[in-house]
């Protein structure tokens, strides 16, 4: 594969390794790198620990640590599609982007819907008001896509080298989340305030030191064990996706970001929907509604790319497995390249967090 930077062996066998699965003790370090060990790569926990650094420093990583699913913390958020005319692009795109409220916005090659972008509140109710703000500014109507069902979200980018994981995706990283405090997750949905303060220290990474948990525990007043505790039972709740590297796959080459778009028969989704989200490539696989006359999709699957090419055979094979359940038309779908970032803040999650936080 090629990338973007020049990596060392030493820096692949890391970004294969931890993209998920890092231990949640405090000194994670020391059994992560033993595990780099037993599959043949020559690391000690310093030397982990200065690979990851190198790494973020340069760009090749977006951050270390848990990735937090925003989903599960509080609020809510969408997917927006709408059309920007060519001679008022600039425009739209400035007055879109100038609500806090939106967080990601990406043009996307389409003939009519080319302006796609997400919304996120701390109150669901906030969204229309949101969205009724942008028509009136705008004068251009949005296209509410809110996820109605969630099949993947594994966004994970492996580069040729040690762990690769050829010819089995399963075998690319290494598990070591079964280390840690044993826990049970909590019926309650709500955070306390304490819980509210882990996620907004850790929603950005932990530090890169022996003792990562500890700091945290140390920048919140709390002490190691809860935030050991804690951490994993966000694990079994969802609240936490994964802990481990988090690259940013524009920097590993993943250059082509295709988001393909199909019209599947409503009593086929259940079934379709694990069988392309099983794909190693695909990276978000979801279910949306249509919108009539304007928009005939119901089933989103984000693939990424190397190269056109590449996207392209990887595009072919979601039609493929969506052909083994209906004859699929030039009609059924279609796929919308991303042409350039319009804006990228990243979820505000303290609003969302403290909307969600019970009284103490």
């Amino acid at each position: 594969m090629s990338t973007d930077v020049d990596l060392t062996e030493r820096e692949r066998a890391v970004v294969n390794a931890f993209q998920g699965g890092f231990p949640v003790v405090e000194r994670p370090f020391e059994p992560a790198a033993a595990a780099m060990c037993d599959r043949g790569v020559d690391i000690d926990a310093a030397g982990l620990r200065e690979t990851i650094q190198t790494l973020d420093e340069r760009g090749v990583l977006s951050r270390f640590g848990p990735l937090v699913n925003a989903q599960e913390i509080g609020g809510a958020a969408t997917l927006v599609a709408m059309h920007a005319p060519e001679d008022r692009f600039d425009d739209i795109v400035e007055r879109v982007n100038g609500h806090r409220e939106v967080a990601h916005n990406y043009e996307r090659e389409h003939p009519s819907l080319n302006v796609w972008f997400v919304v996120s509140v701390a109150d669901e109710d906030r969204v229309g008001e949101v969205l009724a703000e942008i028509e009136a500014e705008t004068g251009q109507e949005t296209y509410n896509l809110p996820k109605q069902q969630e099949f993947r979200v594994e966004a994970k980018f492996y580069v040729d080298g040690p762990l690769d994981g050829e010819g089995d995706a399963e075998d690319a990283g290494i598990d070591l989340s079964r280390l840690g405090p044993t826990v049970s997750p909590s019926a309650d949905p709500t955070l306390s305030p304490a819980e509210r303060d882990l996620v907004l220290e850790i929603q950005d990474g932990v530090p890169l030191t022996e003792t990562p948990y500890t700091d945290v525990a140390g920048a919140i007043g709390v002490e190691t064990e809860w935030v050991l505790e804690t951490i994993k039972r966000f694990e079994r709740e969802g609240k936490i996706r994964r802990i481990g590297v988090v690259p940013n796959h524009y920097a590993l080459g993943y250059t082509e970001n295709g988001m393909t778009v199909w019209n599947v028969p409503d009593e086929l989704v259940a079934d379709v929907g694990p069988e392309v989200a099983s794909l190693p490539f695909v990276t978000h696989c979801y279910r949306r509604p249509r919108h009539e006359g304007v928009w005939p999709y119901n089933f989103f699957a984000m693939t990424h790319g190397r190269s056109e090419a590449e996207s392209e055979r990887r595009i072919e094979q979601v039609r493929e497995t969506m052909a083994g359940y209906w004859d699929v038309t030039e009609d059924d779908w279609d796929s919308l390249f991303s042409t350039q970032i319009l804006k990228k803040t990243g979820i505000r999650l303290a609003e969302r967090a403290a909307s969600n936080t019970r009284e103490r």
